[in-house]
């Protein structure tokens, strides 16, 4: 029985030295292709995208940046502050016909605009873009025809503190934002990023934000944080040129931001 419990001793710390002398298998890369939900890839690839937009992809990240946010078929969905349109079609081909995607200019950039209509006039509410409206109001009146899954603004809710805005007030805007939210919806926020602690500071001068103010003030209105993307994150990005300035143009460190509405609330 002793030879037998030696020879079993034996065995366990050869089949251990054995194990320890395996090497785990290596971490993937880090850069590491993401793969994308089909609908996001298929509407990233959809060929009436502008080569402009196309361009674009690679610093702005789109397909993880709706990853994260959790965009999915039949969705309705604000784009507050469209621009171009970058986002409002990729929206409307990912959430497919049964979605819906509003395309909300506020008034006051109209009037900047000096009588040009927006640039998603040209597209709203036509095909491949059919499930797109348009909606022109005023920033402080935010409201959307229906309750909506998903309101989302990228690189604009610094603006929407300027002058040129009214000012408009951003603890009415985000409650209004609140209200048009389905129980459980999200409020997606992409910024340029401003030093910790500045608050307002560098909005107007140099178009970036605090994050940590920008939570605090959403957060006011009722939205819990889920979390930060770090997708669009830069750490060689000194935060003290303007957003448009060559040196950093495209290359900025942005957050991207994710709140949700209780599912409780009304």
């Amino acid at each position: 029985m002793k030879i037998h419990a030696r020879w079993m001793a034996l065995a366990a710390v050869l089949a251990l030295a054995a194990c320890e002398t395996v090497p785990p298998p290596p971490p993937p890369p880090a850069d590491a292709p993401v793969v994308l939900p089909a609908h996001i890839a298929a509407a990233l690839a959809d060929p009436a995208r502008p080569e402009a937009d196309r361009a674009r992809d690679a610093l702005r990240r789109p397909g993880e940046v709706l990853r994260f946010a959790g965009l999915k078929p039949g969705m309705k969905v604000v784009d507050l502050i469209p621009g171009t349109g970058y986002f409002t079609r990729i929206f409307s081909k990912a959430v497919g016909p049964t979605g819906r995607v509003y395309a909300y200019v506020p008034d006051e950039l109209t009037a900047l605009a000096k009588g040009r209509p927006p640039s998603v006039a040209a597209f709203a509410g036509k095909a491949p873009y059919a499930n797109t409206r348009m909606i022109l109001q005023t920033l402080p009146s935010f409201s959307a025809p229906e309750k909506v899954d998903m309101v989302f603004t990228a690189q604009n809710y610094h603006d929407m503190h300027l002058a040129f805005m009214g000012p408009a007030d951003l603890s009415v805007v985000n409650k209004r934002v609140f209200q048009a939210l389905k129980p459980g919806g999200v409020y997606i926020v992409i910024d340029h990023s401003a030093r910790a602690g500045s608050g307002l500071r560098d909005s107007d001068t140099l178009h970036r934000i605090d994050a940590a103010f920008v939570r605090k003030e959403i957060e006011a209105a009722g939205f819990i944080f889920v979390g930060e993307s770090k997708i669009l994150r830069n750490p060689k990005d000194p935060l003290t040129a303007n957003v448009f300035d060559a040196s950093i143009r495209g290359k900025t460190d942005q957050f991207v931001y994710k709140f949700r509405k209780p599912g409780s609330a009304r």
